[in-house]
């Protein structure tokens, strides 16, 4: 199933509200625990200071916010946005229990930022572009919110980039993830997509490309755990 456009994104709101009380648990277990620790690196690959506003695009149930918080506040703030009521939901309740202030929720679109020009000193999606309908756009909005000289940020699945390991590993995530989504949360279907939607998404190299031709500059790639992971990076040029 290949969706574009409005199609993608009424699907990938549907299914993120299936699974969103789920949604954790399950991406403790795809990752063997190790997000945590990945989180930490985007918040030092955005440069995240106190005192500093940074943008979490995308920000499901707010882990990444969170920690962002943690390094900006208390006189910075994080802005947190997510389509999906029930992600924010999961993330109104981790954000109560972290006991972490300066973190705002809001619902919207990450086509249409519902942000001025120059607005935050830093932005990050966390597991999110690949789940836009427009790839490229939705860069350029994050492009366009943060101020000159800050840092755009994704942290998502990635090519492998050793052979053996590329193999073994796209084996696993086909066959095992969709099963654990059937036997943890009964979402095979919607575990199915997040398979389709990573195996499809842009490698590392490609998606530290299409940063720079959006107009960042100092461009480029961290893999995590053998390249399953990326962490891909640009900035936004100074006037």
């Amino acid at each position: 199933m290949s969706l574009t456009g409005k199609d993608k994104s009424e699907y990938v709101k549907k299914t993120f509200n299936s699974i969103a009380g789920n949604y954790d648990l399950m991406n403790t277990l795809m990752t063997l625990g190790m997000d945590k620790s990945w989180r930490r690196k985007v918040v030092k690959t955005v440069k995240a200071a106190p005192g500093l506003k940074i943008l979490d695009v995308c920000c499901g149930s707010g882990k990444l916010a969170i920690e962002i918080a943690k390094a900006v506040t208390p006189i910075g703030s994080v802005t947190g946005l997510d389509f999906s009521e029930k992600m924010l939901e999961e993330a109104k309740k981790n954000i109560a229990s972290s006991k972490v202030d300066g973190i705002e929720l809001v619902q919207g679109d990450a086509m249409n930022l519902p942000f001025a020009n120059d607005t935050f000193d830093g932005a990050t999606v966390g597991w999110g572009l690949r789940n836009l309908p427009d790839l490229r756009k939705g860069i350029l909005e994050m492009v366009r919110v943060v101020k000159p000289g800050s840092m755009v940020v994704s942290l998502d699945m990635a090519k492998p980039e050793i052979p053996i390991f590329r193999n073994i590993y796209w084996f696993s995530f086909k066959n095992i993830i969709p099963l654990l989504g059937k036997i943890w949360a009964d979402k095979q279907q919607e575990y199915d997509y997040l398979f389709r939607s990573a195996s499809d998404f842009e490698s590392q190299k490609e998606l530290a490309k299409i940063f720079a031709e959006s107009g960042l500059t100092n461009t480029g790639y961290i893999n995590l755990f053998g390249g399953v992971v990326a962490i891909v990076y640009g900035q936004k040029p100074l006037q």
